[in-house]
């Protein structure tokens, strides 16, 4: 009877100490060369776990299920990932395509779609066990197949995605998984490389590699079709090599103006987010990769590519002018903000270092070690449209 009560005291200290936890503070750094994730919780500065074999993450991206308990890994090499952020474990790992660029978590959170350079197309997958419900491919003439670039997730059930070898957005219906309707809007634009969802859900705008200017599909009046907005921009300015395409998704929309990088220019562009026309030039240290607003929308941060990628420039959407330089360190590649924006994270990749600023006063608050980290993704992207 004595080691039953023994046993049962054991047993209810370790129920005591194994505290349940949630999940809103919970995050991913990608490690790109080791193909490895660590999971932080950005409330402490702490790494939490690390989990590893997760294939080529050269460019890899994540979004988060609805509870904030999953996290989807898309990689470059076709593979799509299920983590746990509770148990730190693969939940299940799949190779969908021969090289893939990104995808979208759908409105209600049951469906997965990822957008793929090899084969051409967009698959969708049920986010609970990965299994393949739709495969559309991005096929345009003769059996050829297109890249697909911009994948988001947009309201009503609908996913869009912009097809970068013939010029075209396609409005993806998902009411029905099984049997997605599709709306093809064709000449839009040479080669669209990337696109963003603002984040009412209204607008989608494509970036044009192909030609000057943006694509615009109004998602409210999509029998609009696509307006071709920024064309004059930039015309007669020398053209410089681009070392690096800007990540769209890292643009910024405020409740008045819209922040773009300028393709192969030192500037960030400036547009009037009421009649999309451009504002200003905001001279910036090199080539913006990503311009990220705070969620107060105040401060917009950009980072460079090389060989300007060892500082970070913050814009005041006050003066549209910049206001304070940082350098973190060697090769700043992507930026996250904590939920309300007290603080943002930065990933140096050739220091192997995640560092911590305060947003308010620009004081470093912490540094992480990481392995070749690039990009940071916090679960309250979960309630985020078009992220």
């Amino acid at each position: 009877m004595k080691k039953r009560f023994l046993l049962l005291g054991l047993i209810l200290s370790c129920t005591v100490l194994a505290e349940p936890r949630g999940t809103g503070d919970l995050g991913l750094i990608i490690e790109r060369a080791q193909g490895s994730v660590q999971i932080i919780e950005h409330s402490l500065h702490t790494s939490l776990a690390k989990i590893t074999e997760l294939g080529d993450l050269s460019h890899a991206s994540v979004v988060f299920s609805r509870d904030q308990r999953y996290a989807y890994i898309f990689g470059r090499d076709g593979g799509l990932s299920k983590i746990d952020l509770l148990n730190d474990e693969i939940v299940k790992r799949i190779i969908q395509a021969g090289n893939s660029i990104g995808g979208a978590i759908s409105q209600d959170g049951k469906l997965i779609a990822v957008s793929n350079y090899t084969p051409g197309g967009v698959k969708i997958f049920s986010s609970d066990n990965l299994e393949l419900i739709a495969d559309i491919p991005a096929e345009y003439e003769s059996g050829k197949l297109s890249k697909t670039v911009g994948l988001v997730d947009a309201p009503n059930h609908h996913f869009v995605v912009s097809l970068f070898d013939v010029g075209e957005i396609w409005l993806i219906n998902v009411k029905n998984p099984a049997k997605p309707v599709i709306t093809k809007f064709k000449n839009i634009g040479k080669q669209p490389y990337d696109a963003l969802l603002t984040p009412d859900g209204r607008y989608y705008m494509a970036g044009l590699f192909g030609e000057k200017g943006l694509a615009l599909l109004d998602l409210w009046q999509p029998e609009k079709g696509v307006k071709h907005i920024l064309a004059d921009y930039g015309k007669n300015d020398e053209k410089l090599p681009v070392y690096k395409m800007p990540h769209l998704e890292g643009w910024t929309v405020t409740s008045d103006f819209v922040f773009i990088p300028a393709v192969g220019q030192h500037e960030v562009l400036v547009m009037d987010k009421h009649n999309w026309q451009l504002l200003k030039r905001i001279p910036v240290a090199g080539q913006p990769v990503f311009v990220m607003s705070q969620p107060d929308g105040r401060q917009i941060w950009v980072n460079f590519a090389f060989p300007d990628n060892q500082q970070v420039q913050i814009i005041d959407v006050k003066d549209l002018a910049v206001k304070k330089e940082l350098k973190p360190g060697k090769a700043v590649l992507h930026m996250e903000f904590t939920p309300r924006g007290e603080q943002v994270w930065i990933a140096v990749r050739d220091d192997d270092q995640v560092v911590v600023y305060d947003t308010e006063s620009f004081a470093e608050v912490a540094r992480l070690p990481a392995e070749k980290p690039s990009g940071i993704f916090f679960s309250n992207r979960a309630n985020k449209i078009g992220l």
